[in-house]
């Protein structure tokens, strides 16, 4: 099965696996409400789920088919690359993360790979899980700061909206920009951004 959000991306999957014999692809949804239905109907062997949708995204659709199926085989289809949202994706239960950039036949090996019961990380993606595993991670509060820096808000206004003082704010900003090694503001924007901290 194919969540996707995309009608081109779904038709493009659609036409991979139609060349291939042991594979048959039995169902699509548009977002992950519609993927819990879908799954619950036609529990497929494999689910390629993208991870930014409407309604119910990725991660949270994975929680859930995870919770009543456990074994449930699902791969993260995505054409980001951060970290943070691969770590959600494999906290939430998916055995793969496939990027939307993916060749054809790396796209069909996976789904066996998959299939078979193994996981399936591509080594890029592997790579930049470990070299983040034993960083510090960023704090609730941090992530929350760091979000209102990418919008333009300066220290005082964050402050306003939290509630709390203008030194806390500076405290987590320089907690921030330890923990992603960035140079100033600008930068730690960029790093959150990359490894998936804050959203574009």
């Amino acid at each position: 099965m194919v969540v996707d959000d995309h009608p081109l991306l779904r038709e493009g999957i659609a036409a991979v696996l139609e060349g291939q014999p042991d594979m048959l692809l039995v169902g699509e949804a548009v977002h992950g409400r519609e993927a819990l239905v879908r799954f619950e109907a036609l529990r497929p062997d494999v689910t390629l789920m993208d991870l930014q949708m409407p309604e119910m995204n990725g991660i949270e659709a994975i929680r859930a088919i995870r919770a009543r199926w456990p074994g449930a085989r699902i791969a993260i289809l995505t054409t980001y690359r951060g970290d943070v949202r691969a770590l959600h994706a494999i906290k939430a239960g998916a055995m793969g993360y496939l990027l939307k950039s993916t060749l054809r036949k790396e796209l069909v090996e996976a789904i066996r790979v998959l299939a078979a019961g193994k996981r399936h990380f591509p080594p890029e993606i592997a790579t930049e899980l470990a070299a983040h595993l034993d960083s510090d991670c960023l704090t609730e509060r941090e992530i929350q700061v760091l979000q209102c820096i990418a919008l333009g808000m300066a220290n005082k206004e964050i402050a306003s909206q939290f509630n709390i003082s203008e030194d806390t704010i500076k405290g987590h900003v320089r907690g921030i920009m330890d923990k992603l090694g960035a140079n100033n503001r600008t930068h730690a924007v960029a790093i959150g951004i990359q490894r998936g901290f804050v959203g574009i």
